[in-house]
């Protein structure tokens, strides 16, 4: 197999795809290694049983800047979540919401034992903060944890722990909310300009769509790469492949041996399907369990587009050192408990290990130089930014136009 005067991506992810889209803009016919026999990467949705299950609870920010660049929102379907959760805490729940976008959530929102008055008060000084700064201004600002950030805005530690710490442990995948307040500033920017929402046939749609623009971009599909230098590519297979510029959108570690590479953490998180037969959580929202000492931390309950039923996503970041068994019988527990199903049958989990980038230092962009590694190889991935769709998006950009950047010096040299 030999490719010759050509440029390849290793994976097929979000930030490979669009480094892709951007090559083709340029004139280039790249080659997308990808080890699966799909795209998608961790933006995929799956068949399982007859259901079409999204690998992992994840919703698209529609007001993310590089997700308006690149999607056609309208073509993609989109359910839009309704702006607020319902809160289950001390044997009750609670609806809360943004009266500015729905005045019917207004009472309920204001009555909610989440938070003081003055909380729910702190909350809209927060909206109107966040509302003028730029995001440039963001990740430019000093870094502290989410939970630093949040007690120096004066929140009390009831709406913290009712409200806060369970909206964005399912965001952050962690519990403790040691997350960047720089990305709890940009998140929470985005959900206030935006809408949370989620393709009428899955996640999935996201990376289908973005395939669907590639027209001079071949695929190798089933291929681990194993090594990368500045001439070659070899395969798991044995083959070796000459190329002449790799973009590395997968974790470079191990592909770059003797490379000088940032060890970079990673957040895990378990999502489990089941369907119900019933639950109190309103459509189109977000529900969340504050009570301590659950297994489960968000749960979202729609209708699945190829059988009609109604499935229930739960989402998990307390699941490390626990077998799956005690996992699902938990689950069930907590499902009937909450929600008011009473046939909980389940359905499948998946163990997401490399979900979210646990990184310091968090970044908006860079200059497309800063994804250079080597000679002729380039890298991209939300990894070099921040965990959000938006980073994988500008990575995959930067990287395509760090590369294209390099291929038109060396030609006028």
């Amino acid at each position: 197999m030999e490719h010759k005067n050509k440029i390849y991506i290793i994976g097929a992810g979000v930030s490979g795809l669009i480094a892709a889209y951007e090559l083709e803009q340029a004139g280039y016919h790249p080659i997308i290694i990808e080890q699966t026999d799909e795209v998608g990467g961790r933006v995929k949705t799956v068949h399982e049983k007859g259901y079409e299950l999204d690998l992992g609870f994840q919703v698209l920010l529609s007001a993310y800047p590089l997700a308006k660049k690149y999607l056609d929102m309208d073509q993609l379907q989109l359910c839009k979540l309704e702006s607020g959760a319902l809160i289950y805490a001390n044997n009750k729940s609670y609806l809360i919401g943004d009266p500015l976008r729905n005045w019917k959530i207004l009472i309920p929102t204001l009555m909610s034992d989440i938070g003081s008055i003055a909380d729910k008060l702190k909350i809209l000084k927060l909206n109107i903060k966040l509302k003028f700064k730029s995001l440039e201004e963001i990740f430019a600002s000093p870094e502290k944890t989410t939970q630093e950030y949040l007690v120096e805005f004066d929140f009390s530690s009831k709406i913290i722990e009712r409200f806060f710490k369970p909206f964005f442990t399912g965001i952050f995948l962690e519990p403790d909310l040691r997350t960047s307040s720089r990305m709890f500033e940009f998140v929470y920017k985005m959900f206030g300009e935006g809408n949370a929402a989620i393709p009428k046939l899955g996640i999935g749609e996201i990376s289908k769509q973005l395939k669907s623009k590639l027209q001079h971009t071949e695929f190798m599909f089933n291929c681990a790469v194993e090594e990368v230098t500045n001439e070659s590519i070899f395969l798991c297979s044995g083959e070796k492949i000459s190329h002449e510029g790799v973009i590395i959108a997968s974790s470079p570690a191990t592909l770059l041996p003797g490379h000088q590479n940032p060890t970079i953490a990673w957040k895990s998180c378990m999502c489990l399907y089941f369907e119900v037969n019933q639950t109190n959580i309103p459509a189109n929202t977000i529900a969340l369990i504050a009570d301590p000492g659950n297994y489960s931390n968000n749960l979202y309950a729609y209708t699945d587009a190829a059988t009609g039923k109604t499935i229930l996503s739960v989402t998990t970041v307390q699941h490390k050192e626990k077998s799956i068994e005690k996992i699902i019988e938990k689950v069930i527990i907590e499902v009937q408990q909450y929600t008011g199903a009473s046939l909980v049958k389940y359905i499948q989990h998946y163990k997401i290990n490399f979900a979210l980038p646990d990184i310091k230092d968090l970044k908006m962009t860079e200059q497309p130089s800063k994804s250079q590694v080597m000679e002729t190889v380039f890298v991209a991935g939300d990894y070099l930014f921040n965990g959000s769709l938006n980073a994988a998006m500008e990575s995959g950009r930067l990287a395509a136009k760090g590369m294209v950047q390099k291929k038109q010096t060396d030609e006028s040299t």
